[in-house]
Parts: structure tokens; sequence; C-alpha cells
């Protein structure tokens, strides 16, 4: 689809009000543009979730909004700020600590989705009288018979269906995603094509709240850690850790651990005796397994029945990767891969595919075994 095509007024839009979820950045205010040009009635909406002043006293949210003030002004759109500290704190961000306090590295994004901004922040959207709610997320809606599902973006590089697996998919019926049909660069040429503010904005990365900032300084705000040991599968300490936080499985910088070899990488982690196992290696099998097990399953539409085979991402940048959902008992999922797969991290998400259609996804409980295990086991057993 050429810009021309894609910016075309539809006087049909004229009667439909869209809600714009506005956060300051090129892919929010490049919607808005998008819908406004396309006939649309739009009103940007900015979110401040966080309330949070820099080393200089200012805040960040204000100066996002700025930016939001400044685009809704240049395309001739009205706009307003709604404020949901409370419930990001509650729904999102106490959870977000819990997690780090229990020795897992969660993905805030995925309940921000599901318990902000496709909730709260869509049902304030409707109450302000919208027929939609659109974002700047790199996602499609596709419409088969009234059944309303959630695909991926049509740029690979970009696509962020696997931060909003866990919706209620009910709310796709009213929801837009402009820019999910396009490839970033288009976004990009478009902003600059229409000299929006934010056209050379960097994009965002990492935990919106913790920003540029030191991670680890930001976290021992929030939670007490204690150091202690490295340690080799086979029990040999090989240095101290800062604190189990801050390491995640499949680590590889940060560490601190040198010594002649090849790079040490985290591989499993025991809270009980706060210790943070590492072997040498990328490939060591301590970091594969064919199967892992998770909890708290969600589906976009109607659940899948067992066994069912499909692809599936245990991470966001990863590729798909074939797997079979054996069986689903008292809410946990059993699923195994053709290919081992690298660091299974607990408490992070894996996420469904058919074809390019998120179903939906769970929490990872655990792996394993381990191909390590597997072998030690065999080994075992043989001698």
């Amino acid at each position: 689809m050429n810009i021309n095509e894609l910016l075309k007024f539809d006087p049909k839009n004229q009667d439909t009000t869209v809600v714009v979820g506005m956060s300051g950045g090129v892919d929010s205010s490049v919607s808005a543009l998008i819908l406004k040009k396309q006939g649309y009635n739009v009103i940007g909406l900015f979110m401040k979730n966080w309330e949070e002043s820099d080393e200089n006293g200012v805040c960040q949210a204000s100066k996002e909004y700025k930016d939001v003030i400044s685009v809704c002004e240049k395309i001739d759109i009205p706009y307003y700020s709604v404020e949901f500290v409370k419930e990001y704190q509650e729904n999102v961000f106490s959870h977000f600590v819990e997690e780090y306090k229990n020795g897992f590295t969660p993905n805030p994004d995925i309940l921000c989705n599901k318990e902000i901004k496709f909730k709260v922040f869509f049902d304030k959207a409707m109450e302000l009288g919208a027929d939609y709610l659109a974002t700047g997320h790199y996602c499609q809606v596709n419409n088969t018979e009234g059944t309303y599902s959630l695909a991926k973006g049509i740029d690979p590089n970009k696509d962020q269906s696997y931060f909003l697996h866990a919706i209620n998919g009910s709310v796709l019926e009213k929801v837009l995603f402009p820019i999910g049909g396009i490839e970033k660069k288009i976004v990009r040429e478009i902003a600059h094509l229409y000299d929006l503010s934010t056209k050379s904005k960097k994009d965002s990365t990492g935990i919106c709240f913790i920003g540029e900032r030191n991670f680890r300084n930001f976290l021992s705000n929030y939670i007490h850690t204690k150091p202690g040991n490295f340690m080799k599968l086979n029990g040999e300490v090989v240095g101290k850790h800062l604190g189990q936080a801050y390491y995640t499985i499949g680590q590889r910088k940060g560490l601190g651990l040198g010594g002649p070899g090849s790079p040490w990488f985290v591989v499993a982690k025991d809270m009980e005796s706060n210790t943070v196992f590492v072997e040498r290696g990328e490939e060591h099998p301590a970091l594969y397994a064919s199967t892992l097990t998770a909890n708290e399953i969600t589906w976009i539409n109607e659940p899948v029945q067992t066994p069912f085979k499909c692809k599936a991402k245990i991470r966001y940048r990863q590729s798909d990767q074939e797997c079979l959902i054996e069986r689903i008992e008292n809410g946990k999922a059993y699923i195994s891969f053709p290919k081992a797969q690298r660091a299974i991290t607990p408490r992070q998400s894996i996420v469904f595919y058919k074809d390019d259609i998120c179903l939906g996804g769970a929490m990872i409980i655990k792996a394993g075994p381990s191909l390590f295990d597997s072998q030690r086991t065999s080994e075992e057993l043989h001698k």
C-alpha cells in the first residue's frame, strides 16, 4: 500500500469517532495522522501511568504530553489527558516488584496491555463516545465472519502481537491498529512528510517506567537483594553475584566473570540457597530443553483442542518455533518442541500462533528437563 492510498479520504468515515492512545512517540503520532486523513473524527488521548521526576525535577510524563500536544495541534485534533497511576501501581507495577522479589524477570508490557491499555483505557475511550480505540501497535485485526482475531503486524521486525496476546479478544471489534499494515520505515516517512515533532524521536526501549536509568539502581529502590554465589552445576563456586534479581536465564553480559575459556552464561537460579548457576558456552546443554509447563493460559478467542500443533515464541525477538500443546490439565499446559529451545525462562510468556494469527499464550512455570539433565540421567542409567 502506498502512502497516498493509505491517507486517502473516505467521506463514510466522518461519522465515526476514534480515540487514539497517544504516547508522545512517532508510532501513535502517525496513527492519529492516518486516521485524520482518512476522514475519521479523531481525538487524541494521553495516558499517564507513572508519576516520577528526573534528576532535574522534570516529570517524564509531562515531556511526553508536550509532544502529544504538539502533534495534535499540528494535525488539528482535540486532545485530553487521563491518569491511571493508581491502577498501574496496583495492577502492573506491584506485580512487577513481587516477581523480582521472587527471583523472576517479568515483562510488565504484557500486563500493561491486558490490565490498562485494553481494559481501563479502552473503557475510558468508550465513555468518551468513541466508536473505536486506536493505538500505535504493529498488529492487525482480522474479521472472519464476525469473529475478530489478532494478527501479526506486516513488518516482521516490529510485530508486537507477542505483547498483546493476553488481552480480552472481545475488545478487538472496537480496536484499530492504523500502522499494523505498513513497515516502520513508512511510518517515519509519513512523519517527516508532515513534519510531525516526533518524526525523529528515538523509539522507546526497555521498561517504560525505568527509561534510560540504570536498571540495577532503580530496582534497588524497591527490593532488597543480597549477594550470593555464582556456582557451576557440579557445585564449584566461581564468583559472587550482587543479587538473584539482577540475572536471568541465558544472560551473558554483566556477570563479572572472566578467565580463560568460553563466556559464562546463567543456566539456572535457586531462590532458597540464593545461588545463580552458570556454565561456559552459549551452546551448553543446560541452556536447552525440549519441553515446558505453563499456566495462566489466555486465549484471544476460543481455546484450542489438544493435542494441538502450532508455532510459538518464548521471547519477543524469537522466530516462530514449531511446537505441540500436548494437553491442558488443571490449568496447566504441557508443551513440547521438535527442536530444543534455548533459555526457557520461568514467569516469561510463551505465545501461540497459527500462521499469522496470535491465538493466545501462557506463563512459563518451568522448563525441562534440560538436555544436560537428560544426558546425566542417561549416563547414570547406563552405569
